[in-house]
């Protein structure tokens, strides 16, 4: 019997492979795990990611490009939280998250920790940036 086992998974319209490669570009053990495309009998479009699994951080998440149009999308309700190592990589994800997305909370202390940073990157999926006190 398998154990039971809860893993993050994000569904896409059309750019799953692209925030994937984007996420474990940003991590220094970020790598994608698997990855199969749609074919030319779809059910998406030919090329887009039909199931993949990638790792960051140790953790593994799984992403798709739905072939359905949905009337929903990603929300700050439900977010990636990262303990940064250092003040460095915090400043680094924080930038590189936050290019062509949306900042949440700015960089700074809230009292709960010395830094932490909160953003919606550009594909609306949302990161709490955290540096442990």
């Amino acid at each position: 019997m398998t154990p039971q086992k809860i893993t993050t998974f994000l569904m896409f319209e059309g750019n799953a492979e692209e925030a994937m490669t984007f996420y474990t570009s940003l991590f220094e053990d970020g790598e994608v795990i698997s990855l199969t495309r749609y074919g030319a009998d779809g059910p998406g479009r030919e090329g887009t990611v039909q199931h993949a699994t990638f790792a960051l951080a140790g953790e593994q998440y799984m992403c798709i490009d739905s072939p359905a149009k949905h009337e929903f999308g990603f929300t700050p309700a439900i977010s990636l939280f990262v303990n940064c190592a250092d003040e460095a990589e915090l400043d680094r994800l924080y930038a590189a998250l936050g290019e062509r997305g949306t900042e949440l909370m700015p960089l700074g202390n809230y009292g709960f920790s010395p830094k932490f940073g909160w953003v919606n990157d550009r594909f609306g999926v949302s990161w709490q940036l955290n540096l442990p006190g």
